[in-house]
């Protein structure tokens, strides 16, 4: 008895872990920090290298309805966080002729999950603000994927997400005179974790 006890609890808790989640109401998922980093590649005088950097600091919600096909997501990211790799290029971006930290001390990305194939949403209709200007940025969604954290023991989701803005549309326009290209790649890795 004991036996067939334990092994319907076993297989009550397998039944929960892989029930489709379709059958779901929406679920939220709160941002990880730890494994979530906006990145950008940026222009260095008109073609001469290519900058790269990130956000290290975000924070989040992403809301996720697999049954209906729809879902948000909402990103703030603190811009005193900035990382080129390089501390003077961090000083000189956080500055008020850059991203003007004090002033405008986050980014916010909010938008709705769109596209879905299999489950999955493929594209993010949303608006960016960044220097304190918000614009209309839409995003593809390279990979999305949502499975049991083997640590953690709740559900995440992750994704890999790209994009395309121009800098010089929220404001952003150091270096134009001196012909630095104004078209910024976004490269997005994004966790969040069941609430």
């Amino acid at each position: 008895m004991k036996i067939k006890l334990n092994h319907l609890v076993v297989m009550f808790f397998l039944h929960l872990l892989f029930t489709p989640l379709s059958l779901a109401k929406p679920v939220t998922y709160v941002i990880d920090p730890s494994h979530t980093f906006p990145a950008f590649e940026a222009d260095h005088m008109g073609g001469l290298s290519l900058w790269r950097g990130k956000i290290n600091s975000t924070s989040g919600e992403v809301i996720l309805d697999k049954k209906n096909n729809t879902g948000s997501v909402n990103v703030v990211m603190a811009m005193d966080s900035i990382d080129f790799g390089h501390d003077g290029m961090n000083k000189h971006a956080k500055g008020d002729d850059m991203f003007d930290v004090e002033k405008f001390p986050e980014a916010r990305y909010e938008g709705a999950l769109i596209d879905f194939q299999d489950g999955a949403p493929t594209k993010v209709k949303g608006k960016l603000t960044l220097h304190g200007i918000t614009k209309e940025v839409d995003l593809d969604i390279k990979t999305f994927k949502c499975k049991i954290h083997p640590f953690k023991f709740k559900q995440v989701c992750g994704a890999d997400i790209y994009g395309n803005i121009m800098r010089d549309d929220f404001g952003i326009s150091y270096g134009k005179l001196l012909v630095f290209k104004m078209d910024v790649a976004l490269r997005i890795g994004v966790e969040a974790i069941k609430k």
